[in-house]
């Protein structure tokens, strides 16, 4: 007999939920799938086809899958609106939780999951936000070095908690600006302009991602000082009717003295783009983490540091491909078509550090509350882009409201 398996449920075959179901089944080798939980017809049917061959008992009903004896976890992909519910079910029959974010669009729901797990420290509960688990961003987090680096995919990981030493030093002075963003390739189908009616709007939905990278490198002991927000409708007018853009500029401005921008955007008609800038001050380096080497990663990500004593920049020629086409119409490349396409590994490496958290009994990479402060402030941003006004915090975090004069 061979070392045991993590027994994985996973909840939801949607859009997120069948790729989550698909890493569990056969690009986890410590996990089996073992359940899969849908209401939709549709969604049975693709699982019957991929799913069930493999040994996977389907449901049409959540709860009914969670009393299925042995099992160890579940991966939550259902809609945003049911998230916190299932979770907290999942964490009260004992069982550990990876949910896709957002936690919920509710911040008061979020502290309710935060709040059930406590209550069982033992259990590991995660919300997964996809790119700290891509090597671009890894790299950035540990890689902070004076000399131009080529990644080969997971070589050369040794060098990175050296180099990010030199960040704990001083040696590259202290992170001031990031400016991240998140863009998706337009969908003419009227699937945004649905699902906005329960996405929280973009800051919420989209730059949600962008907000916990900001936690993540700036700390999460950061408070935000001041937030502001601007948007328009370009291509989805329907949009209108849910409070929400397709495209929108938002400012959170820090009484740490550092300033995140964030831009997001529905309307990219070439590809997904996601990018990442980062702002601390003098020699400029590239790093990016692919199979091959620098510059031979398949997706979209550029980050720049500048501050007091450096500067560092990632990928900022996004390519899919090495590939470059020379014609009369100039030279093109690729760019990843959808967010899957750009952060598909991610999305495995983030399955297999949460199997290896649960097995192995070790700390999680990020927080449940981490989870709780990005979809905070990207209510805040929200608010902000449908009211017009920025919202001013005292230096304890408290709201406050400032006079016009």
């Amino acid at each position: 007999m061979g070392p045991r398996k993590l027994q994985v449920a996973a909840a939801g075959l949607g859009r997120m939920g069948h790729r989550h179901a698909l890493n569990f089944l056969d690009r986890t080798a410590r996990a089996q799938l073992v359940a899969a939980f849908s209401p939709d017809p549709k969604e049975h049917e693709w699982a019957r086809k991929n799913l069930e061959p493999y040994g996977v008992t389907l449901y049409s009903d959540y709860d009914e899958m969670l009393q299925q004896q042995g099992l160890d976890a579940v991966v939550i992909g259902t809609a945003t609106s049911v998230h916190a519910d299932e979770a907290i079910k999942a964490m009260r029959r004992n069982l550990h939780v990876l949910c896709e974010k957002p936690l919920s669009t509710s911040v008061d729901v979020c502290r309710q999951v935060v709040e059930e797990a406590k209550k069982r420290p033992h259990l590991k509960v995660m919300c997964g936000f996809s790119r700290r688990f891509d090597d671009r961003y890894a790299a950035l987090k540990h890689v902070w070095t004076d000399t131009l680096i080529y990644i080969l995919g997971d070589y050369a990981l040794h060098c990175y908690q050296s180099a990010y030493n030199k960040v704990e030093q001083g040696q590259i002075g202290r992170p001031t600006i990031i400016r991240s963003q998140t863009c998706d390739k337009h969908d003419p189908s009227g699937f945004f302009v649905d699902y906005a009616a329960w996405s929280g709007g973009v800051f919420v939905d989209m730059s949600v991602h962008d907000i916990d990278l900001t936690l993540w490198f700036f700390g999460n002991q950061i408070l935000p000082k001041s937030i502001s927000a601007h948007g328009c409708i370009a291509v989805q007018p329907g949009l209108a009717k849910h409070n929400d853009v397709d495209n929108a500029v938002g400012v959170v401005e820090f009484w740490d003295g550092q300033i995140a921008y964030y831009y997001c955007s529905r309307m990219m008609a070439h590809g997904q783009e996601g990018m990442v800038i980062f702002r601390i001050s003098c020699a400029y380096y590239t790093s990016l983490s692919g199979t091959v080497m620098i510059f031979a990663d398949f997706a979209v990500d550029v980050t720049e540091v500048i501050g007091t004593e450096g500067k560092l920049s990632v990928n900022l020629n996004p390519q899919n491909n090495l590939v470059q086409m020379y014609s009369g119409n100039g030279i093109t490349k690729e760019v990843p078509a959808h967010y899957y396409g750009r952060f598909e590994m991610a999305f495995v490496k983030e399955a297999n550090d949460f199997t290896a958290a649960c097995l192995d009994d070790t700390p999680l990479p990020m927080t449940i509350d981490n989870a709780v402060k990005a979809v905070q402030i990207g209510s805040w941003l929200q608010e902000a882009l449908v009211t017009g006004k920025q919202i001013h915090f005292d230096r304890a975090g408290k709201r406050i409201e400032r006079s016009n004069l």
